[in-house]
């Protein structure tokens, strides 16, 4: 079955969509739980569907190094490996590349990485990443990308640019199962109008079964951050999909649904979940606070998760400060509830033509919204950050 995707409603630039695939159909605007290594830490494949999940994000890199590409192909394939059941889209690692600097090597044909877990040598080029992710099974891939610092000269940006277009070139001539996986091409051109301008027009000719936005939360104001959505999803095609990579708050979903994108992914609502800063739609809670010691009431009175329905604010702060794995557990099983209901609110919106309404009415807080609550969580240069802001696996 080929990916196909279709607009079914339109308020404004904000677009409700449904994208096909072999392993089920994506309701869009949607946000993908970032599940690195094949899943969301400590969360099953069922508690995800109940979450209300349609599609799980892992990462080729993560993979390739452990457990391999061949292991997984030989039991059956990612869905059979990870126990998800519906649709995947993995990263190519071209966030690797920005992550990365000083343990891997650009040339023109690829990146040469030095792996992060016992300093082996891996080989990433444009065709070998689209082969790999097919041999996965995936159901979206991302092709190899070269993704620039913050901040970067424009030469610099637009250098990488041109690398990451013929990347982009090789990675096309490369599909041998287009039916079974669908190809994003990714922009860059840091925070440059006319190379992200271009770099859109570049990749709008080539046969891609959608578009992502990279090159984003890696450091930049938040300014220039949305500028780049503002700039470069009105430049790619209108019937594609388009994906905003690593970001990010509440509120950096609804600007990009506002102007035009239909996918999302972010590492923020597991790992803030982990470490205690939760989500509600009153604003953020740090819930290892003392105000919450004898607190009695739940997280967020008007979340349908499995943790509000049951659980006090009193046993979340008691498990969280006395460093229980339940309290990270429940945290992110929490904050995933919350961003997945945060983007259905946000389709039915869309649907009855609201959106500005809607965003007006829930409160989306970001503040302090890109930071984590551990001082241990990983930090930029590493092969698990998302940069400063934390937002990409």
């Amino acid at each position: 079955m080929e990916p196909r995707f279709e607009v079914l409603a339109r308020d404004g630039a904000a677009r409700l969509g449904r994208l096909r695939t072999p392993h089920g159909v994506i309701e869009t605007p949607a946000f993908m739980p970032v599940g690195t290594r094949g899943a969301v830490k400590g969360v099953t494949p069922q508690e995800l569907e109940a979450a209300g999940a349609q599609v799980m994000l892992a990462n080729l890199y993560h993979l390739t190094l452990r457990p391999g590409i061949d292991t997984v192909e030989q039991l059956g394939g990612i869905h059979a490996f990870t126990g998800w059941r519906g649709p995947i889209l993995t990263d190519s690692g071209g966030f690797q590349v920005f992550s990365l600097e000083g343990m891997r090597r650009i040339d023109e044909d690829g990146v040469t990485f030095r792996s992060h877990l016992d300093g082996a040598t891996v080989r990433f080029t444009p065709a070998g990443v689209v082969s790999a992710q097919e041999r996965l099974g995936v159901d979206i891939a991302m092709v190899l990308d070269e993704c620039p610092p913050w901040p970067v000269d424009e030469g610099r940006a637009r250098a990488a640019w041109e690398r990451t277009l013929e990347w982009a070139r090789r990675a096309v001539a490369a599909r041998r199962r287009p039916e079974a996986t669908a190809l994003f091409g990714i922009v860059q051109g840091s925070s440059y109008r006319a190379v992200r301008e271009r770099a859109a027009a570049d990749l709008a000719g080539l046969p891609f079964d959608g578009f992502a936005i990279g090159g984003v939360s890696v450091g930049e104001p938040e300014a220039e951050r949305r500028a780049v959505v503002e700039w470069t999803a009105p430049a790619l095609p209108r019937e594609r999909p388009r994906y905003l990579m690593g970001v990010g708050t509440p509120a950096d979903l609804a600007h990009a649904v506002a102007c035009g994108v239909d996918l999302f992914d972010c590492v923020l609502p597991a790992r803030n979940g982990r470490h205690g800063l939760l989500y509600t739609r009153s604003g953020l809670l740090r819930i290892r606070n003392a105000a919450f010691r004898d607190d009695p009431g739940p997280i967020d009175p008007l979340c349908a998760c499995p943790v509000c329905a049951r659980v006090p604010r009193a046993m979340l702060h008691h498990l969280v400060r006395a460093g229980e794995i339940t309290g990270a557990v429940y945290g992110t099983l929490h904050n995933l509830r919350y961003f997945l209901d945060f983007m259905a609110d946000l389709r039915q919106a869309i649907a009855s033509c609201r959106l500005e309404t809607r965003l007006r009415s829930r409160s989306g807080t970001s503040a302090d919204g890109n930071r984590t609550e551990s001082p241990d969580s990983p930090s930029s240069g590493s092969a698990e950050s998302g940069g400063p802001g934390g937002l990409r696996s």
